[in-house]
């Protein structure tokens, strides 16, 4: 794979922004640390956090299950300074500190400008914050320096064009977004590879929906590889790629951590064949109109009205799928939150959104179907 910043890094990745989560709204800090004890053993050293994940409380977990429990040169530890939160220069400083203190890392592996886009790189500009991460890549307190990123390819190849200094970039590619026109995962990682930058793949199973379906698209995944899970060829397809730092799989439970990591160890490129079944699997899932969400609740963030939006949308999906609508779950998703009807069209959910989804149409029609 070449001679750059993380090719000896192993190919899988833990993401922490879908952790295993108590009924008290709380993460299950327990059996978090059984997955990182599970992760470590089968010889995988890469997480993943963020300062906004669950909101704020992934950095600490990370904190309490890694780096109280292992020492620091035995893991590599991945962190985003989130653009919404720059108002001024001096919440750079403020953020990271806030980001050192939860995870008592000391310092991070890996550093990155979160969920670029056009409108967020002009933030970056304004407060200073290239120049910041890149003092702290002088200081020692970051090793390596880049971006994860949700727009399009001319404005990625924008960015490393103007920032040479980024190590890498992370960027949304699977199998569903590789031709995707919105997401254009092809064309950002082909920019990315024009550019010579590492890359490290986030929504390698979009979100859960590559791993989760049924039906004729599955049978057709276990006509060729019976005992091959449908989330191992997501991996599979990703792990196939050139230039990659490692893969992140944001795992939830211990049975998607064991498949994630068999897939790893035994990785069989992805052939020509194994495309062409996949594509038409993709055919069979893009029949059903669902909506492309991989609950990363970026959305939920500032909803001025506390709405539950990934939770409805899946509500939505099962709907749509299963041709039956439950107003049971839906009461059960809003209890104590707001409701599809509460929304006010202010469009910071539809700001934030990496899959570009339409929500204020959606919550709409949806008030309309489950109140």
């Amino acid at each position: 794979m070449g001679n750059y910043v993380g090719h000896d890094v192993a190919k899988l990745g833990f993401g922490m922004m879908r952790l295993p989560m108590l009924d008290s709204g709380e993460i299950d800090i327990r059996q978090v640390e059984e997955m990182v004890d599970l992760f470590m053993r089968e010889g995988f050293n890469y997480f993943d956090t963020a300062f906004g994940y669950l909101g704020g409380k992934s950095e600490s977990a990370v904190g309490q299950a890694v780096v109280q429990r292992y020492p620091r040169d035995k893991f590599l530890l991945a962190t985003k300074m989130p653009p919404w939160e720059l108002k001024k220069p001096e919440d750079l400083q403020r953020v990271f500190d806030t980001q050192l203190q939860r995870t008592g890392a000391g310092y991070f592996d890996y550093y990155m400008l979160h969920a670029l886009g056009k409108d967020s790189v002009k933030i970056c500009d304004n407060v200073g914050a290239w120049a910041f991460i890149r003092d702290l890549k002088a200081k020692g307190l970051v090793r390596h320096i880049g971006c994860s990123f949700h727009d399009t390819a001319d404005v990625l190849d924008e960015i490393l064009t103007k920032h040479p200094e980024l190590d890498f970039v992370q960027l949304q590619i699977n199998y569903a977004d590789w031709d995707d026109e919105d997401v254009q995962a092809r064309l950002c990682y082909e920019t990315a590879r024009k550019h010579g930058k590492a890359i490290i793949v986030m929504e390698p199973v979009k979100g859960g929906s590559l791993g989760t379906f049924s039906g004729k698209a599955l049978d057709m995944l276990k006509a060729v590889r019976p005992e091959a899970s449908a989330a191992s060829w997501a991996m599979r397809y990703v792990a196939s790629l050139d230039g990659l730092i490692t893969i992140l799989s944001g795992m939830s439970t211990i049975e998607q951590m064991r498949d994630n990591c068999a897939t790893i160890h035994k990785m069989e490129p992805i052939t020509e064949d194994d495309k062409k079944t996949l594509a038409e699997v993709l055919r069979l899932l893009n029949e059903i109109p669902t909506t492309p969400c991989t609950e990363c609740n970026y959305c939920t963030e500032n909803c001025p009205a506390n709405i539950p939006i990934p939770s409805i949308i899946d509500i939505e999906n099962t709907r749509l799928t299963y041709e039956n609508a439950s107003k049971n779950s839906y009461a059960f998703a809003t209890r104590g939150k707001g409701k599809a009807s509460d929304c006010i069209a202010c469009g910071v959910c539809e700001e934030r959104c990496p899959q570009h989804i339409r929500i204020v149409e959606l919550l709409k029609a949806c008030a309309g179907i489950y109140e």
